[in-house]
């Protein structure tokens, strides 16, 4: 009899460690099923990551418009353009027009044939004259060898990263310059005190910590075109966000996935992690 109550509570401790090992092994396979579905896809080559086209225009006038963030990123913080000039950061937001242009908004701000960047006079956006050939420099769609600029040739003395250019090298090494104020345009006030650098644990185990760092989004962004629009100022842990959120273009998914480092950079936040996600 007790060897029998022996035998019967080792099969039931197998019996347990069966169900326990199945149970993680079924939520391992959750995660995993999560993860693949959530997975941010794969961004395109690095000269096309970030190409904004602008169709909304006359059937009578140039075509659509090509904007590349890496020209201009080169030249300007993310903040002269999006705070102080005032471009949103949903598409079709800004509602940027030929007339707007020429009244000395949006594109036209900078683009008004009179400016001077780097010693040379930035072409005009839009004129009432009729279409000129610097229109091809922006509608370029189906048109050939009329872009100033080519990617692997501007960026080709820029450091790489895992993706295309480090741009945060880039800046930290002085290969670039981003102009931060324009006359005229920006607004001058007291600076705001840096805020800490600081690590966010995940909700998850088996996903590394998150390194955040202000100094580096700062010297890019400010602090105005994080907060409030994007990450609402409320007090730590009311915020709750999520890398599936990201993906679907909120949070840090806002930029990064569309023109700041792609989300498939993983080391790029989470300093353990491999390098690249596929």
């Amino acid at each position: 009899m007790p060897t029998y109550s022996k035998r019967k509570g080792t099969r039931r401790s197998e019996h347990w460690r069966h169900i326990i090992k199945l149970a993680g092994e079924l939520y391992l396979l959750g995660n995993l099923a999560v993860a693949q579905i959530y997975l941010p896809k794969a961004p395109p080559p690095p000269a096309d990551y970030g190409r904004i086209v602008f169709n909304s225009t006359s059937k009578t006038g140039p075509g659509p418009v090509i904007f590349d963030h890496w020209l201009h990123r080169a030249k300007f913080t993310c903040r002269v353009c999006h705070v102080d000039i005032g471009f949103a950061m949903q598409a079709n937001a800004t509602g940027i027009t030929a007339t707007t242009n020429h009244e000395g908004y949006h594109c036209g701000a900078c683009h008004d044939g009179k400016r001077v960047l780097d010693g040379k006079v930035i072409f005009a956006s839009c004129s009432d004259g009729p279409e000129e050939k610097s229109c091809d420099r922006c509608h370029s769609i189906g048109t050939s060898n009329v872009r100033q600029y080519d990617y692997d040739t501007f960026t080709s003395k820029f450091p790489k990263g895992v993706y295309g250019v480090n741009w945060e090298l880039a800046e930290q090494t002085h290969v670039i310059q981003p102009i931060d104020f324009i006359d005229g345009l920006s607004m001058t006030g007291a600076s705001l005190k840096n805020r800490k650098d600081f690590v966010v644990k995940p909700a998850y185990s088996w996903v590394h910590p998150i390194a955040f760092s202000h100094e580096k989004h700062t010297i890019w962004n400010g602090c105005e075109l994080c907060h409030p629009d994007i990450f609402p100022a409320a007090q730590k842990g009311t915020v709750h966000y999520s890398m599936f959120l990201n993906i679907e273009g909120r949070y840090c998914g806002a930029c990064h996935g569309k023109v700041a480092s792609p989300l498939n950079n993983c080391q790029k936040c989470h300093p353990n992690a491999p390098p690249w996600a596929q």
